[in-house]
């Protein structure tokens, strides 16, 4: 029992809503065109979740041994760091959960695009090992991207580009100009939260060397670079919604801009690193709702 909680521990399952909220969006803008299966949507959740995993193992692993996670950092103990998991236990969890992954990847492609067009099954193969590599490489090695301040690009192409538009696409067979925009919205806002927990680790990282882009740039230019990415999201949802909304009622989707207003006035007044912590949980559920009301809203559910 205590091995189990420890690998719930690593897995970090309040990152979870986050992570699928991607292909909510790009199942929403499928059932907007009349593009539905249910299965797809069970496959595609089953692995932007596998993904998650692995990274969140990888996370724990890679800034474990690098030694970032220390007696300085501000979040909840990590698995490594607590001594619950060993190095080599999490290593074998990477491989594992990178397995299952690639395994639910190949049975999605296969549900979306059969045998018939090589060249997409290809592609969205591709894909799906470049989204576990990126899962992986974020802290594990040497060259690892989030020690060089590349973790934001990451994460807005993969949660936001790859998620809303790839989901879109394995129901659709194509994409539509007006479904960046929503694409947009989910990678800004995954990028902000990002952003929460790169300000709360603001010291210890730059103790350890980790350059994040808040090391870089700081924290008052963090939070400026806070508001962008929030306000960036908001005007992309209002583009989407002005586009194709009939009426009034299906621009619902904007109520879940009301917490992440609240959320911006806070951060507005944050003076310590730790009191961003609570604001990550708010922002990742904000985005999930703000996924599940566009779903609402697509599928004329009001």
């Amino acid at each position: 029992m205590r091995k189990l909680k420890a690998w719930l521990n690593a897995a970090r399952l309040r990152t979870l809503p986050l992570s699928v909220s991607g292909v909510i969006t790009g199942t929403a803008l499928a059932n907007f065109y009349k593009a539905n299966d249910i299965t797809i949507l069970f496959l595609a959740l089953l692995t932007t979740i596998a993904f998650q995993v692995t990274s969140n193992f990888a996370n724990d692993y890679g800034d474990g041994v690098k030694g970032t996670d220390n007696e300085d950092r501000i979040g909840p103990k990590r698995a490594m760091q607590s001594g619950l998991l060993s190095s080599t236990e999490l290593k074998n969890g990477i491989i594992l959960s990178a397995f299952i992954s690639l395994t639910l990847v190949i049975i999605l492609i296969y549900r979306a695009f059969g045998t018939e067009n090589l060249l997409l099954v290809l592609v969205f193969l591709s894909l799906g090992i470049l989204s576990i590599w990126a899962a992986i490489k974020y802290t594990v090695g040497e060259r690892a991207y989030g020690y060089r301040g590349l973790g934001d690009i990451f994460v807005f192409l993969f949660f936001g580009i790859l998620a809303v538009l790839g989901t879109m696409f394995l129901y659709t067979k194509t994409v539509t100009a007006v479904a960046v925009m929503p694409a947009i919205a989910i990678g800004a806002l995954s990028t902000g939260v990002l952003n929460l927990n790169n300000l709360r680790d603001f010291e210890s990282d730059k103790k350890v060397g980790k350059n994040t882009l808040i090391v870089k740039m700081g924290l008052a230019r963090g939070k400026i670079y806070h508001y962008g990415l929030l306000g960036v999201s908001f005007l992309c949802i209002i583009g989407f919604l002005v586009s194709y909304a009939n009426r009034m009622v299906q621009f619902v989707p904007l109520l879940a801009f009301l917490p992440i207003l609240f959320h911006l006035r806070k951060i507005y007044t944050i003076k310590e690193p730790e009191s961003f912590d609570p604001e990550l949980k708010k922002l990742a559920l904000s985005t999930f709702l703000l996924a599940v009301l566009l779903f609402i809203s697509c599928n004329n559910f009001l």
